[in-house]
């Protein structure tokens, strides 16, 4: 052995015995699946550092009061007005601060990419069924990183004390309100006091740069570490297992690519930062009680809730005293509640009905398999679409020259029709696709040539399939494949003797 490799080795060693090198051998070597759907989860992961690291900066320089001062920076329309200094400290950053706007918008826009890397690769995770024995805890895990990250996003939009980001804070209130019997006490402490109080600022400033993300880093922790233990699903194919992991091995080949790929992320957002305006808060002023400004619209991933507020008419009961407010409390409070709960149950749920709970399941399965599990999907996801769209109902009827009433009443009726009739044509696309794929395997891929046969018909010869997508199967599939599988029995296993 040389010099060098002999002082290596000492290194090596030195190290092990303060550090479980050796032990890590085994992760160094672990399989990651080559595909690009299993990158979501990266996309998010890199977002987040890339929000860690410019909301670091920011706290440096953003001042979380309520307390009224008078604007004197660069921004000259705003100069002599009376503003809070949370607000006044937003424009410090924005036009005093050499590349303040940079990291403002650099951070809004990890945000977004964040929440939407989380919530497409949840649904990459449901399509797939890879949330089954025994990942169901994972998938756990993930909606609830799913609903930090919205109160993270959403805590954090209202600090800059802006009109449009008031206003959200003015429905946040009227939210609470709508709380049986403790909604004016839950009100009265977010805000201390009346409304808009002089507290709601600085108690959402903790929550936004220390125990959200304190929250949400813990979880990611748990989410990876349960991941590396239960190893990755894959799709199915040659040498594809339920027992092994095929793909890169985590040193170097996986490293290098997932560090490409965060480089890459980190560089987008930051182009993203330089060339495409987001939230310019001095075009709306400071918060206001009495004004809200035109076409407010929140970011799309509460966008859902200002949705359902518009449609639910104006429903209120009196109660021994005390006024209930359905239009507030049904689409505000109960209707989140319900879908998260329903994501949270469904693992547990359709491997109850399926019957496929007794055994661990590694391998993807294609939606088009699963017709019942992807219509439901669909139809979640158009009920959602239908609900954001509906949060813009007063910016669609301006720009199309249409009665607000109309479009309210037509998003009412497609909340719902649209995903019953998402579910009905997703399922029979699905079932169509696995019917065609089936007599492709059984018959073949048609070369093209026809001949005729001794009867003086004609027909056309097929050759093999010889190519597959990743998670297609080589021989046609089985009736119990194609739809929502029956109850399969347990077999015991048999005592040793």
């Amino acid at each position: 052995m040389s010099r060098v490799g002999r002082r290596a080795e000492r290194f090596v060693d030195a190290a092990d015995a303060r550090l479980p090198v050796y032990e890590g051998g085994p992760l160094l070597r672990k399989a990651f699946p080559d595909h690009w759907s299993f990158l979501l989860g990266e996309l998010a992961l890199y977002s987040l550092l890339v929000l860690i690291l410019t909301g670091v900066w920011l706290t440096l320089f953003f001042q979380p009061e309520t307390r009224e001062v008078v604007y004197a920076g660069r921004y000259v329309p705003l100069r002599g007005v009376r503003m809070s200094a949370a607000f006044d400290s937003t424009l410090y950053i924005s036009f005093d601060v050499r590349g303040g706007l940079l990291m403002r918008q650099a951070h809004h826009w990890a945000a977004l990419v964040f929440v939407a890397a989380i919530g497409v690769h949840l649904l990459r995770i449901f399509f797939t069924g890879a949330f089954r024995r025994p990942r169901e805890l994972n998938w756990v895990i993930g909606v609830t990183l799913f609903a930090l990250s919205l109160a993270e996003g959403f805590a954090g939009y209202s600090l800059p004390d802006d009109l449009l980001s008031g206003t959200g804070l003015r429905i946040a209130q009227g939210i609470m309100l709508s709380l049986p019997v403790v909604g004016t006490y839950v009100a009265f402490f977010a805000f201390g006091g009346q409304y808009p109080g002089h507290d709601i600022i600085t108690r959402l400033y903790p929550l936004h740069v220390l125990l959200l993300p304190g929250a949400l880093i813990a979880l990611v922790a748990v989410h990876l570490i349960l991941v590396v233990h239960l190893k990755h699903t894959q799709w199915r194919g040659p040498g594809h297992t339920p027992r092994n992991a095929v793909g890169k091995p985590f040193f170097p080949q996986f490293t290098g690519s997932s560090g490409g790929l965060a480089v890459i992320v980190a560089g987008v957002l930051v182009l993203l930062a330089g060339i495409a305006q987001i939230n310019p808060v001095w075009n709306y002023g400071p918060y206001r009680p009495d004004l809200v400004s035109t076409a407010s619209q929140p970011d799309w991933y509460v966008g859902f809730l200002e949705g359902a507020l518009r449609l639910v008419p104006a429903w209120e009961t009196n109660f021994a005293g005390h006024t209930l407010m359905w239009n507030v409390l049904l689409p505000a409070v109960v209707l989140p509640a319900l879908l998260f709960a329903v994501l949270y149950a469904y693992p547990f749920v359709e491997q109850r009905l399926t019957g496929e709970g007794w055994a661990e399941r590694h391998l993807c399965d294609r939606p088009r398999e699963r017709p019942v599990r992807t219509g439901l999907g669909v139809a979640g996801t158009v009920f959602y679409g239908v609900l954001l769209l509906a949060g813009g109902n007063d910016v669609i009827a301006q720009t199309f020259r249409v009665s607000v009433n109309v479009i309210t009443w037509v998003l009412r009726t497609a909340l719902i029709v649209a995903p019953v009739l998402a579910f009905l044509v997703t399922r029979w696309l699905c079932r169509a696709l696995t019917a065609a794929e089936n007599e492709r395997l059984a018959e073949g891929v048609p070369t093209g040539e026809i001949r005729q046969s001794i009867t003086g018909g004609y027909e056309a010869d097929h050759e093999p399939v010889e190519t597959f997508r990743p998670g297609a199967p080589r021989r046609p599939l089985t009736a119990a494949r194609t739809g929502t599988p029956s109850r399969t029995p347990r077999v015991p296993e048999r005592p040793d003797r």
